[in-house]
């Protein structure tokens, strides 16, 4: 038996005073968020360049300043006005504002960018473009060249003593030159990074990367693990949800750590990914009487809930991201196979690396094998269903669609040992040839049929 400590690296928290640990968790479940928000936006790391490079333009201007010997550096062909401060006040204020007017041309950009994948595309998918780190340095450098070229500003003055920063003024010269090239650049990205095969295979890798974060053990042959609720538990009281939203993260640690020290047993009834309205119960609790006043919002302090689902633990929702685009791809309006096709195939990798993982288990024991907590995650059935369902019933009359599914089904069948999960895939596959069969003519159908029995033999023999 796999206890608590060996599959979540825990700690106990039961010297902690129960009054605190509440305010401590939300606390520090806030902290968590604000990270994962700002990661995955246009905040931190622009405003983190441009902090350095501002910095760098006062630092370098003092230094200079200081220390006169630093300007015999620069050859005197870069900068034969070294005793004229307005040019190199010219030079400054001149890429300072040049630099702003790139800012809003980069700005314009991104929202045009936003808005055509949105409405062409899916409105989940633009959390994958402000997460993108070329858009976010580009950001960073311009502002950051802006800030440099006006915090070095200053120390080039006619009075009282004339001073040209000629090492600075380089500096803000060879920024601008970087500016230059980096648009080249971020016009480049954006042309590669708005086309569909790009953005699924984007979102395809980061579901992957919540999956082995999840999920980091290779499928046993024999689970380990418990997946399955002891019998014989009673859970006499329930916690309502105080926040409605998606269930975003789940610190199984915490609730672990809660129900050790109270010694109880806590029953989550949503997993992540779902939405929970505000008054609905979150949970449920064994042998309730043992927590203290502040035990039912200790509990409710693991769980982050939000407006939005996100990729934080929820694999689900990377599979429904690619969905989205394969059903607007082979909608009536815009008719586009290809992009469907390419959806399916990344569909295809994800299913594969999930089932390759083992899950993680939904029953967490305490030493020595006392369950403290049971909690649900979405299982290989449910996510194939959420993967394959929706566009199977919105290709019954495309072919390309319909027999690429039936490949990837075959190409997932090869890499699953569970005879019941080939059993299922097989399910899946004759579903997708009898709603086709309805609505296409028998020499389409050859085709299909000929893979199907592929899929079987697969299946079968795998």
């Amino acid at each position: 038996m796999v206890s608590c400590a060996d599959r979540w690296s825990l700690v106990g928290t039961s010297d902690t005073d129960p009054a605190e640990a509440p305010v401590k968790e939300r606390l520090a479940l806030l902290l968590r968020r604000m990270i994962y928000n700002m990661r995955g936006g246009f905040l931190v790391r622009p405003l983190i360049i441009a902090l350095v490079l501002g910095c760098t333009g006062a630092l370098l201007s003092w230094a200079e300043e200081a220390f006169p010997v630093i300007s015999g550096w620069v050859p005197a062909v870069l900068f034969p006005s070294r005793a004229d401060p307005q040019i190199a006040q010219v030079i400054l204020e001149g890429i300072a504002s040049s630099i702003m007017t790139v800012v809003s041309i980069v700005f314009a950009i991104l929202l045009m960018t936003l808005t055509l994948a949105s409405m062409q595309f899916s409105p989940r998918i633009i959390l994958s473009f402000t997460r993108d780190r070329v858009t976010q340095w580009t950001l960073g450098i311009f502002l950051g060249t802006f800030l440099y070229c006006v915090a070095a500003l200053p120390a080039a003055r006619s009075l009282p003593t004339p001073f040209s920063p000629v090492v600075t003024v380089l500096g803000a010269v060879l920024l601008a030159l970087a500016c230059v090239c980096w648009l080249l650049f971020f016009i480049h990205h954006i042309a590669r990074a708005i086309n569909v095969n790009q953005i699924v295979d984007k979102i395809a890798f980061e579901t992957e990367t919540v999956i082995d974060e999840m999920m980091p053990s290779a499928r046993r042959e024999f689970s380990l693990g418990s997946h399955v609720p002891p019998p014989g538990l009673v859970f006499e009281t329930t916690v309502l949800n105080a926040q409605s939203g998606y269930i975003r993260f789940i610190d199984v640690a915490r609730l672990f750590d809660v129900a050790k020290s109270h010694r109880v047993c806590v029953h989550v009834l949503r997993r992540v990914g779902h939405f929970v309205p505000a008054g609905v119960p979150l949970l449920r609790v064994s042998k309730a009487d043992r927590l203290p006043a502040g035990g039912s919002a200790a509990l409710l302090g693991a769980f982050d809930l939000g407006p939005s689902r996100t990729l934080q633990q929820d694999a689900e929702f990377g599979v429904l991201q690619i969905v989205d685009i394969a059903l607007r791809a082979i909608s009536p309006a815009v008719n586009d196979p290809s992009t469907a096709i390419s959806c399916v195939d990344q569909l295809s990798r994800i299913l594969i690396r999930f089932a390759a993982r083992e899950p993680p288990d939904s029953v967490v024991y305490d030493l020595p094998g006392v369950p403290r907590v049971i909690i649900s995650w979405i299982d290989f059935e449910r996510l194939l269903d959420a993967a394959f369902e929706q566009i199977r019933l919105y290709s019954q009359t495309d072919v390309a669609v319909s027999l690429r599914m039936l490949r990837a089904l075959g190409d997932i069948a090869t890499t699953i040992k569970d005879p019941g999960l080939r059993q299922g895939l097989t399910e899946r596959g004759r579903r997708i040839v009898a709603g086709c069969a309805a609505r296409l003519g028998e020499p389409e159908l050859m085709e299909m049929r000929a893979r199907l029995r592929t899929l079987e033999s697969t299946a079968q023999h795998a």
